[in-house]
This record gives structure tokens, C-alpha cells and sequence, in this order.
């Protein structure tokens, strides 16, 4: 019985010394592996603080923008309040995702002593399209709202440039998350169609509801119908980067930090412009009674 039990106890040993060198053949063979995809990045650390910072101030901006939009909501009359809601609300789901995002770059890369390295944790750009999907239709519809027109055409046009903007959003995805440049092409060839479609509307189709607008906002709202043109025109140009002849590194950053520059114009921006249409309108149709 003893040596029935020794010679258990010398099997049990010997298997353990087995599967301990095994796993120490796999842990070395696969060492460097993991370490290595682990510190590859194409970025510089300057690359990496600039998208670090670019985010972290649009961060701030989108939420100074909420409060600043949300509290004046005071100064305006009633019918214009609505507009100042909704563009409060973009700014509010703008810097929720930056946040996100934010946190997403912070994961993604660790900086020690000047070296940067890639964590392993991928950085999660899908928070832009999430955001553009909720807060491009809602630029659109916080500028029909304030320009007050009849209830059926106010319905029309937030109906049918929501959904365009929606349709944009959705069809430019893909393509941004392709790992060839034709498929990026081809979806961005696509998303192409409904922007020139909310174009035509903004200059054409709201063209003669601006003319009847009051003389003192008329201008503003030109203003506010080319920065919108102008910002969105500004996406398909980062979108484009990919395309040039940079590295690695450059074109990340070139795309990250270009978002971010045309966010603060298309929402912030756009924001203040809707606030001092607002307050010109109440002025002109309330009069001291406008606060009311």
C-alpha cells in the first residue's frame, strides 16, 4: 500500500513539474509577444498630448456652452425658449461624449518618464458617431425653431432635414471604420447625398422664410445658415485625411484633433448665434416684455 502510495505521490509530482514547465515555455514564448503589441504606437508624444488636450478642451467648451445656453433661456420670450433648450441639449450630449472619448485616448495610451505606449485598450472613436447621430439633427431643428415659422412648415422642415442629417451620419459610419480607402470612399460618396440635399435646403429652401424674417436678425441668421455650411463643409475634408500622405500618427491626430476644431464651431458656435438671434427676435416682437 505504501509504495502504491509513493508511487502516486512521485506521478502526481512529476506532472506538476510538467505542466510548470509548460506553462512557463508558453508564458516566455508569449512574453514578447504581449509586450510588444502593447508599446506599438505610431504616435508621438506630441501627437498624443495635442488630441489629449484638443479633447479635453472641447470637453470644456461644449459644457460652458450648455450652461451659458440653458441660463439664458431667461432673457428670451417664450417662443424662442425651446430653440435655447435644444441647443443646450447638443452641447449637453456634445460634452457627455467628449468625456467619454476623453476617457477613451486617456485608456487607450500610457505616458511615463517621455515614453508613450500603446495599452492594449483600444481607443473607441464610435462615441463621435453616437453623438452626431443625437446632435446633428438637433443643429438643424434649433435653427428652424428659431426662425418661428407657420407650425406645418416648422414640422416639414425638422422632419425632413432631421432625418437627412440622421441619414448622413449613418451613411458615413462604415466608411469611417474601413480599413481600405475605397470603402471609405464609397461610403463617403454616399453620406455625400444627403449633405448636398440639407445644403439645398438651407440656401434654397429656407431662402424666402430668411426674407421674411425681422431686418435685425436677417443677417444673423445668413450667418448662422454659412457657419453651419461652412463647419459641416469641414468634416468631409478631415474625413479625407486617410487619403494624403502622411503617417500613421499625423493622419490619427489630423482626423482626431479636425473633428474636434469643427464640433466647437458647428455646436458651440452655432449655439451663441441662436442665443443672440433669440434675444433680437424677443426684442423685436416683446419688446421689455420679452423676459416675461
Amino acid at each position: 500500500m505504501t509504495t502504491l502510495n509513493e508511487a502516486a505521490s512521485g506521478a502526481a509530482e512529476a506532472i506538476r513539474e510538467v505542466a510548470t514547465t509548460a506553462a512557463a515555455t508558453v508564458n516566455e514564448a508569449a512574453g514578447p509577444a504581449m509586450a510588444a503589441a502593447a508599446q506599438e504606437t505610431s504616435l508621438t508624444v506630441f501627437q498624443y498630448l495635442l488630441v489629449y488636450n484638443a479633447f479635453s478642451f472641447t470637453f470644456a467648451t461644449m459644457a460652458a456652452a450648455t450652461l451659458f445656453l440653458w441660463f439664458g433661456r431667461s432673457q428670451v420670450a417664450p417662443a424662442y425658449k425651446t430653440a435655447l433648450t435644444i441647443s443646450g441639449l447638443v452641447t449637453f450630449i456634445a460634452a457627455y461624449h467628449y468625456w467619454r472619448i476623453f476617457e477613451s485616448w486617456e485608456s487607450a495610451y500610457t505616458l511615463k518618464d517621455g515614453v508613450l505606449t500603446a495599452t492594449g485598450y483600444a481607443f473607441n472613436n464610435a462615441y463621435r458617431y453616437v453623438d452626431w447621430l443625437l446632435t446633428v439633427p438637433l443643429l438643424l431643428i434649433e435653427l428652424v425653431l428659431v426662425m418661428r415659422l407657420s407650425q406645418k412648415e416648422t414640422t416639414s422642415k425638422a422632419l425632413t432635414l432631421g432625418f437627412a442629417a440622421a441619414l448622413m451620419i449613418v451613411l458615413g459610419y462604415p466608411g469611417e471604420i474601413a480599413e481600405d480607402n475605397a470603402t471609405r470612399a464609397l461610403w463617403g460618396t454616399l453620406s455625400t447625398i444627403p449633405f448636398l440635399y440639407i445644403v439645398w435646403q438651407l440656401f434654397v429652401g429656407l431662402g424666402k422664410s430668411i426674407n421674411s424674417q425681422p431686418e435685425n436678425v436677417r443677417g444673423l441668421i445668413k450667418q448662422a445658415r454659412l457657419l453651419t455650411f461652412a463647419s459641416w463643409g469641414f468634416y468631409p475634408i478631415v474625413y479625407m485625411i486617410p487619403y494624403t500622405n502622411l503617417g500613421g500618427g499625423a493622419v490619427q491626430t489630423g482626423v482626431e484633433v479636425g473633428y474636434t476644431i469643427a464640433d466647437i464651431v458647428a455646436k458651440a458656435g452655432l449655439g451663441v448665434l441662436i442665443y443672440m438671434i433669440a434675444i433680437r427676435k424677443s426684442q423685436a416682437e416683446y419688446g421689455d416684455a420679452a423676459k416675461a
